[in-house]
């Protein structure tokens, strides 16, 4: 093996980030990186700050700094933690809850048009990529 695929996974996943950085922009007036956290506290379902972090590779002032400024922005609620002390659970609000579902709905319309667009089944490039990202989790578990 020459690397190659190694490569072109991540030049993919590189390029689609800044694809979709660029969609949300023009489109929802919002960066990719701000949609993810509003996303992944959508799927987390009330995570803490550090479960949030966690999920997202970050660190927890990282996560911190992005959570106030979209609760600033009326899409996030910051509340503390049934536990008391430091821990802070998210939860959207409306409106961070519709831009997850518009921005969400922009970038598979346009992710799958590109996909489509290539020649590519979208079924099939759906199922593999899912297949992909188990393997890679159980991985991680391991690891």
């Amino acid at each position: 093996m020459d690397g190659a695929l190694a490569f072109s996974l991540h030049a993919l996943t590189a390029r689609l980030d800044r694809v979709a950085d660029r969609y949300l922009r023009a489109e929802q007036g919002v960066s990719y990186r701000r949609f993810l956290v509003l996303f992944m506290v959508e799927r987390l379902d009330t995570p803490t700050q550090r479960a949030l972090a966690d999920r997202l590779g970050v660190t927890e002032p990282s996560v911190s700094r992005m959570t106030a400024a979209l609760a600033g922005d009326g899409l996030l609620e910051v509340r503390a933690g049934p536990a008391g002390g430091n821990r802070r659970e998210l939860r959207l609000t409306t409106a961070g809850r519709q831009l997850v579902r518009r921005c969400g709905q922009l970038l598979e319309d346009r992710f799958a048009a590109l996909v489509r667009d290539s020649g590519v089944s979208y079924e099939l490039y759906s199922q593999q990529t899912t297949q992909l990202l188990t393997a890679l989790g159980a991985e991680e578990q391991t690891a």
